[in-house]
């Protein structure tokens, strides 16, 4: 029997849709309702997975997104839809960079109708989207890609000589050729002379210092004691109906000076000198001193603060 030749036919594989990663898409009653969710759904469903989810339960926090997940995200919704949505945009936006992978898109679709994109373009760009696109009825932004974090590798400080250190920092040459100088010798008898402390004589037009200082020689301590002996102070009689009396200060400070030297040998026929001014008489001649005690020595002070 003769062999009889067979013809083998190959058969025909179809070529395989291009696959992409997953897809999220997000819409809203108003576009399911329309027909546009539907038919975004079905155009990403033949090449790649596809996720739904409605605008508002991402916005209000009833839902959250995997990270590093989807490789495009699709946004559909109605022009009053994206003009109310731009008061909470932001929470949206962060939610989506977060979920979308590195290099990751985000589609905005359907916005023909509106008038000005600048704010959606703008928000995209505050949350940390590359624009790629602008067209009129869709915008394109991308996730930048970031590279994963590794260790870094620290070196050591180089450890130096400490030989080189200080002589690096030496004030002196070891070139031969360079002729030292004698430090002192750059300073004259001026120099060497100790400061006097002065300052700068007194402005009467200029804010003065509170009080001249101790040695002063700018003249103001000769004017506070020529104010001094100028000055009137106010002597208030403590008393329900007493009476205020204007006097010279340099003069009343000179009078409690004698009557405090007087006040150790002080008699009083009435009692009262040695209690202070709120039971003294209007002539007493220890007005102004402090309640002291029979033989006993007064101080007080000069400032004038109790008068």
């Amino acid at each position: 029997m003769s062999p009889t030749a067979v013809e083998i036919t190959p058969a025909v594989i179809p070529a395989a849709v291009p696959f992409k990663g997953a897809a999220l898409a997000i819409g809203s009653l108003s576009t399911a309702q329309d027909g546009k969710y539907q038919a975004l759904i079905s155009d990403l469903e033949s090449s790649r997975p596809v996720e739904r989810q409605m605008l508002d339960r991402l916005v209000d926090g009833a839902t959250s997104l995997k990270a590093s997940t989807y490789a495009s995200a699709h946004v559909i919704l109605t022009q009053s839809e994206y003009i109310s949505l731009l008061p909470n945009i932001s929470f949206l936006l962060s939610q989506l960079l977060a979920g979308l992978a590195p290099l990751g898109t985000l589609n905005l679709h359907n916005l023909s109708a509106l008038d000005d994109l600048s704010p959606l373009t703008s928000a995209l760009t505050l949350s940390g989207f590359t624009l790629l696109n602008t067209a009129s009825s869709t915008i394109i932004a991308q996730k930048p890609a970031h590279s994963a974090a590794g260790p870094l590798r620290l070196l050591n400080r180089k450890k130096t000589d400490p030989a080189k250190k200080k002589a690096l920092w030496a004030l002196s040459s070891y070139a031969p050729s360079t002729p030292s100088i004698d430090p002192d010798a750059l300073l004259t008898d001026a120099d060497k002379a100790r400061p006097v402390p002065t300052c700068e004589p007194v402005n009467p037009s200029t804010p003065r210092r509170k009080r001249a200082c101790k040695n002063c020689t700018c003249g103001l301590a000769e004017l506070e004691a020529e104010e001094l002996r100028h000055s009137k102070v106010v002597l208030l009689d403590g008393k329900v109906d007493g009476s205020a009396v204007e006097v010279n200060q340099g003069k009343e400070q000179e009078r409690l000076i004698q009557a405090a030297k007087a006040a150790p040998k002080a008699t009083s026929s009435c009692g009262n000198c040695f209690l202070g001014d709120a039971f003294r008489c209007a002539s007493c001649p220890y007005l102004g001193l402090p309640a002291f005690k029979p033989g006993e020595k007064v101080e007080i002070d000069f400032g004038m603060d109790d008068i």
